[in-house]
């Protein structure tokens, strides 16, 4: 999907778990699957220069296991946990900070496995930003409880966020 094309559900998608690598990988490896995966739809901002437009380097991943959001990695490889943690950090950074960001994981393993968080993560994130494109409401996930409701309203201003910045981009 380039700049000027509209966000539907068929081509917004985010690596569910199943989807995620079986095997261990090595850190450019993380780099480029995850830049990959998500450059389709986070456009960070009007900038030609490559290094500036990219959603996750090197450096990036350094940070977050120096700053405890993901664990360290074993003999330099990063594992199925790891990268989902990567993923929603990605997403996740366009409005929170790395504290918050922390809080955030932590609040939705209490409650849930990390399949389960991410995979819910994952479609919940999708089915927001559709909405804020199509400028509808994110209605599907009814508010039951404090922690939907919480997930609801990070991802909605994730979404908010992500098409303030693509309209940006094409003016």
């Amino acid at each position: 999907m380039n700049k000027n094309e509209m966000i539907s559900q068929e081509n917004v998608h985010v690596p569910r778990w199943n989807e995620l690598p079986n095997v261990d990988l090595y850190l450019d490896q993380v780099v480029t699957f995850i830049n990959s995966s998500l450059s389709q739809f986070l456009f960070l901002n009007s900038n030609n220069d490559k290094k500036e437009n990219q959603i996750l380097t090197k450096t990036m991943i350094n940070n977050y296991v120096k700053n405890n959001l993901i664990e360290a990695p074993i003999k330099k490889k990063y594992s199925k946990i790891q990268c989902a943690k990567i993923f929603v950090i990605c997403i996740l950074k366009q409005v929170y900070s790395m504290n918050d960001i922390g809080k955030l994981i932590e609040i939705a393993l209490k409650h849930s496995n990390i399949e389960q968080a991410y995979d819910s993560f994952c479609t919940q994130f999708e089915e927001a930003l559709v909405a804020a494109y199509n400028k509808q409401d994110f209605t599907t996930v009814k508010a039951i409880n404090d922690n939907k409701y919480l997930l609801k309203s990070v991802l909605l201003s994730c979404s908010y966020k992500i098409y303030v910045q693509h309209v940006i981009n094409l003016k």
